[in-house]
């Protein structure tokens, strides 16, 4: 296979792998109800017994979980809310979706934090909840403790983006100084009976990380959040309040979050629905009906971008030379999420940066094609999903006077991209499992 025929492989394998985590099915394969019994994986609920059904839900998926649900449910739904992306919203009849900023949380999130607790305020023994959580919701929900503002909360937001701090450390710290992250907000709907239903955006699926753990127990602490701050020197940094807060609970002067063993957890049930695995699996199947070799990897890749992507470039070059792990034409598949270390101030992506990197170390190697996007379809601050490269981008970016090396340095990959007519652009997928990273070679 030709360069050409691997990159339309490419979009059709990322293509499938998205089909596979959408999250209204997810729902419908755990989720059943057979007159008035609900069946929630291994659980059961008498619907008839029950005063009144919750729905509540935070994440870039929440539309889309919401809408399975109401099909589910129907007039069962006593009422619901719904914080999700700008965007991503899509028509429901019970459930209200309200729409909120992401990555930097603003004021229309802070809205919706507050009208989630708002919902279940007051919720007896007799009800139920039934919480909808997907990536994204940490950011989407900001719901900062007395004593510190918004815009206090944004800039740490920023500073932690900034460092390359990875998302289970952005959270660590969220829950720290938030009324609704870390199991809080399963608090808050005690003594309700709660049900979970999670799609997962962070390596190895841990419950307490994904949108910040907000009905689940929380294993961090007040000290945990300073080290953090300390590992990237950004103590100084951030905004006074939000320090001082943090010290102040280290010194035992604040709660801490709900830990394992407090008993409100003991009505509160939490189910995946959804991961990365089952979209690299999916991958994995679409590749070999194309004709390709196929293997996957690893679903937990983390770590800086540019060195994964030399990483993945690694393999194409080994694929060429030896035949391993796999002859070509092959797929070699992974997933997880990078981090991005800031330096310049361009405009683009983890994918779009990996990429580029990629772009650069296979630089004049034929039929070698390397696609990795978000299964948001977001990439960064950006429309694009992310991109795909090629051992010409690097050629033809020059001859359009495009500077590959520079564009990485600045972090500046997608008007780099846009020039070259390679963004992967999805729109909004409206699920949310992290990344799928192809390294093809025919």
């Amino acid at each position: 296979m030709q360069a050409a025929a691997l990159r339309k492989a490419a979009q059709n394998i990322f293509d499938a792998a998205v089909r596979a985590v959408d999250p209204a099915e997810a729902i419908h394969r755990h989720v059943r109800r057979e007159g008035a019994r609900l069946s929630i994986g291994a659980e059961s609920v008498d619907l008839d017994k029950v005063r009144q059904v919750v729905v509540i839900g935070l994440g870039k998926a929440g539309a889309s979980m919401a809408g399975a649900i109401e099909e589910i449910l129907g007039e069962r739904i006593s009422r619901g809310l719904v914080v999700t992306k700008y965007g991503h919203v899509q028509p429901t009849k019970t459930i209200r979706l309200h729409e909120a900023g992401h990555p930097v949380p603003d004021a229309a999130g802070l809205a919706g934090a507050q009208a989630l607790l708002d919902q279940v305020t007051g919720l007896t023994p007799d009800d139920l909840v039934l919480v909808l959580i997907s990536g994204g919701g940490s950011a989407l929900t900001p719901a900062p403790v007395a004593g510190i503002t918004l815009a206090e909360k944004q800039a740490l937001t920023k500073a932690l983006l900034a460092c390359g701090a990875d998302i289970r450390e952005m959270n660590t710290l969220r829950k720290h100084i938030s009324r609704i992250k870390g199991g809080q907000l399963a608090r808050a709907a005690a003594p309700a009976r709660v049900f979970t239903l999670i799609l997962s955006d962070i390596v190895g699926d841990p419950l307490d990380a994904i949108a910040s753990g907000p009905t689940v127990p929380d294993p961090t602490t007040y000290a945990d959040a300073l080290r953090i701050l300390d590992k990237y020197r950004v103590r100084g940094e951030i905004p006074a309040s939000i320090r001082t807060h943090l010290e102040a609970g280290a010194a035992g002067q604040h709660a801490e979050t709900p830990k394992p063993e407090d008993p409100l957890f003991g009505r509160v049930k939490s189910l995946m629905v959804a991961s990365n695995i089952q979209a690299l699996e999916a991958a994995e199947g679409e590749a070999r009906r194309l004709g390709l070799q196929a293997m996957i990897l690893s679903s937990f890749i983390e770590g800086e971008t540019k060195e994964i992507a030399r990483m993945h470039a690694a393999l194409a070059m080994e694929v060429r030379a030896s035949g391993h792990p796999m002859s070509a034409p092959v797929c070699l598949i992974t997933g997880g999420e990078t981090t991005v270390t800031l330096k310049g101030k361009g405009k683009g992506g983890r994918n779009q940066e990996f990429a580029l990197a990629a772009g650069l170390d296979i630089a004049g190697m034929p039929d070698v094609v390397i696609f990795s996007a978000g299964t948001d379809g977001t990439d960064g601050p950006t429309d694009a999903a992310g991109a795909v490269v090629d051992g010409s981008t690097a050629e033809r970016a020059r001859a359009l006077g495009l500077n590959p090396r520079a564009a990485l340095d600045g972090n500046d990959a997608y008007p780099f991209f846009e020039k070259l007519g390679d963004l992967v652009i999805t729109g909004p997928t409206r699920t949310n499992v992290m990344d799928v990273r192809l390294v093809l070679v025919g």
